[in-house]
């Protein structure tokens, strides 16, 4: 994967040979979680499952043997070139030890920093929120369907000791509490 323009500094100026390192020589041209090797074109299914043409096997996606596709399997077959890139396990780009980092093919360089770019894309959805609320007021977080109406009588509003909630009692719409913890859409 290339290193985006900003996080450029954070890597040593070795890091061409510190990666050849990492994905040819201590991984053998070959992903360390799956076994796929290095810019070859592989046969894969969408659960994992890919063709290994040096030894003519379907491996799962932890690179052991698996079972061969039916044929309804074989209509979801899809041809990709295999790309290694030197993988931090730790999501620090600064922390260049060898024992942080793994020669992983693109399929399970996403896989692994799923949670990171979940927990990234959180942050950004509530920045925007937090800017939008900043220049424009309170975004409106629920729908119009989420304003309730009281359409009881002001009588069967009141309580024992005659007080009206003010509210209610005049039939004004009543917007429901905004839910601050909610995962935008």
């Amino acid at each position: 994967m290339p290193i985006r323009r900003e996080f450029r500094k954070m890597y040593p100026t070795n890091w061409a040979t510190l990666s050849h390192r990492v994905r040819f020589e201590l991984g053998g041209g070959r992903c360390h979680r799956c076994a796929r090797p290095h810019l070859a074109k592989v046969r894969c299914l969408p659960d994992g499952r890919w063709f290994d043409e040096a030894a003519h096997i379907w491996r799962d996606r932890r690179g052991r043997p698996a079972r061969w596709p039916d044929l309804i399997d074989t209509a979801h077959v899809r041809v990709t070139r295999v790309v290694l890139a030197a993988a931090h396990l730790d999501n620090d780009p600064t922390n260049n030890r060898l024992t942080n980092l793994k020669g992983l093919c693109q399929r399970c360089h996403m896989l692994h920093d799923r949670p990171f770019h979940l927990a990234q894309r959180w942050l950004t959805y509530r920045r925007r929120y937090a800017l939008g609320d900043l220049f424009f007021g309170r975004y409106g977080l629920h729908p119009p369907s989420a304003v309730l109406f009281e359409t009881r009588p002001a009588e069967a509003n009141t309580n024992h000791s005659g007080w009206l909630p003010p509210q209610r009692a005049t039939g004004r719409a009543v917007m429901a509490p905004p839910d601050l913890f909610r995962q935008p859409r």
